[in-house]
């Protein structure tokens, strides 16, 4: 079906619903450039105030008893101030509004649709005013503190997961373009015998919603977790996929050795991402209590935790970037736009805080990622497990970056490396619940030998100066270490 077809439907639909309808306004040939304004503001807001996603002017609609009668209207042809109309309005509306004009070819007449998306983060002005839709007025919105108030708090819980990827889906396609055995799979749920069961759950867990004449809409949220491929959708999404580059050395500057531009929903392609990051790192000889053991350099659970943290809370509307796992010699990197909710020093401990609570609790319910805590905790726990140096979390401009780094010796890290280690293994055991750091627990945690045990006091003392671990009980001095917000004994 083409997009002619879905627009005569989307109009006929339009025109069916009841008359009091607040989302949808019908004209003529009434286009005055202001009152256009004007209408985006409240109808943005409008859509924002009713948590839906898109309002409607439509030309060429009688008001009165919805007739097609056509309309001379033309977006396109219309100056105003020798300005192009939808540049000069474009420039009006604040911040800026992807409003979209379309003539449609209806077979009673010509019909214009102008599409407004609802409001995203602040109410939308037109003239440096903000308005609102009441009945079929459009007062300003400071004139109706309820309104105001109510938009609000509904422009604070917006999110990203909710919007369209893409529009007018056919129950095939739908069925096609989402990899709906892979839900099925990871949910532990019997697949369904027939598609309209699998339409139906997909639309209760808002991957899918209603469009017009039994069409679907692909939310942003079906579309990241459980695409073929990406590329069927908008570019802005295609460029959230997961992308991979592994490099010779040590920087970028070195010869790129491998990249992957992933395509594939988060769900649909996490596996295969894992196992082809483990496959391409060398292996390491480890010497286990009684048997050499070869094994790869980084843990496996705690590459998969780290790809999982970047892909739940980055921010997914910062255009043109998503995660980025990059391959060093010496260490590995996780990448993600948007810069972290919660400090950096308490991401291992506190729950963890996401910009996308939805597609972050259907995460958690497909056993991609830990259910309670924030998952770094067993990262922390498998580094030490490999005894590799401390991982590094840090906060960049508009993004959040976790390193893993290869083995090295006690004696080959750097001061800082230590004491970061150091306050993460205090961290492990304070939340263990029955265990404080000692200088035993850290000499296990370096590998260093108890005639040294000198060499992890050092440690801890230059911890203790950093302000980072506290004496778990003053008491008793010997009772160990905990993090300095820790309750004391």
């Amino acid at each position: 079906m083409t997009d002619l077809d879905r627009d005569i439907l989307l109009i006929d639909d339009l025109r069916s619903q009841s008359s009091e309808r607040a989302l949808v306004e019908f004209k003529e040939n009434n286009y005055r450039p202001d009152m256009v304004g004007r209408l985006c503001s409240a109808l943005s807001n409008k859509a924002a105030l009713e948590v839906k996603q898109i309002a409607f002017v439509l030309w060429g609609i009688r008001d009165s008893d919805r007739k097609v009668v056509g309309t001379d209207f033309d977006p396109d042809a219309l100056l105003v101030a020798n300005t192009v109309f939808q540049l000069w309005l474009s420039q009006r509306l604040s911040p800026d509004l992807a409003v979209s004009f379309r003539s449609v070819g209806h077979p009673d007449g010509k019909v214009v649709i102008l599409e407004i998306p609802a409001a995203a983060f602040v109410p939308v002005s037109f003239d440096n005013i903000s308005y609102i839709r009441i009945g079929s007025a459009t007062p300003k919105l400071a004139d109706h503190s309820d309104s105001y108030r109510k938009l609000i708090e509904n422009l604070r819980s917006f999110n990203w997961e909710k919007g369209v990827a893409k529009s007018f889906v056919s129950s095939d396609d739908v069925t096609k373009l989402l990899d709906y055995p892979t839900y099925f799979n990871l949910t532990e749920k019997s697949l369904p015998s027939n598609a309209v069961k699998i339409l139906e759950i997909f639309e209760a867990e808002q991957l899918i919603t209603a469009d017009v004449g039994g069409f679907w809409n692909i939310t942003n949220m079906g579309a990241i977790l459980f695409a073929h491929d990406l590329r069927s959708f908008e570019p802005s999404l295609a460029r959230k996929g997961v992308r991979f580059t592994a490099y010779e050395g040590k920087d970028r500057s070195t010869t790129v050795t491998n990249r992957i531009d992933g395509v594939k929903g988060y769900a649909t392609g996490l596996s295969g991402v894992v196992d082809f990051i483990k496959n391409l790192l060398p292996q390491n000889e480890h010497i286990g209590s009684a048997f050499r053991v070869a094994r790869r350099l980084y843990p496996e659970r705690a590459i998969r935790e780290l790809i999982v943290n970047s892909l739940m809370h980055q921010d997914m509307t910062v255009s043109g970037a998503g995660p980025q796992i990059e391959l060093f010699q010496d260490r590995l990197e996780f990448t993600n736009p948007g810069s972290p909710l919660i400090e950096i020093n308490r991401m291992i401990d506190l729950p963890p805080r996401s910009r996308n609570e939805s597609l972050a609790s259907l995460m958690r319910r497909l056993r991609m990622c830990e259910e309670e805590g924030s998952g770094l905790d067993k990262v922390i726990i498998d580094v030490e497990l490999f005894q590799l140096p401390a991982p590094k979390f840090q906060s960049e401009a508009d993004s959040m970056r976790a390193v893993l780094y290869a083995p090295r010796s006690f004696a080959d890290m750097s001061q800082e490396e230590r004491i970061r280690a150091c306050y993460q293994h205090a961290v492990i055991r304070y939340l263990s619940g029955s265990e404080r750091m000692r200088n035993s627990s850290l000499c296990e945690r370096f590998g260093i030998e108890r005639k040294n045990a000198a060499q992890a006091t050092s440690v801890i003392n230059a911890t203790l100066d950093r302000g980072l671990i506290q004496v778990a009980d003053r008491a008793r001095p010997r009772a160990g270490y905990v993090p300095i917000w820790a309750d004391q004994m």
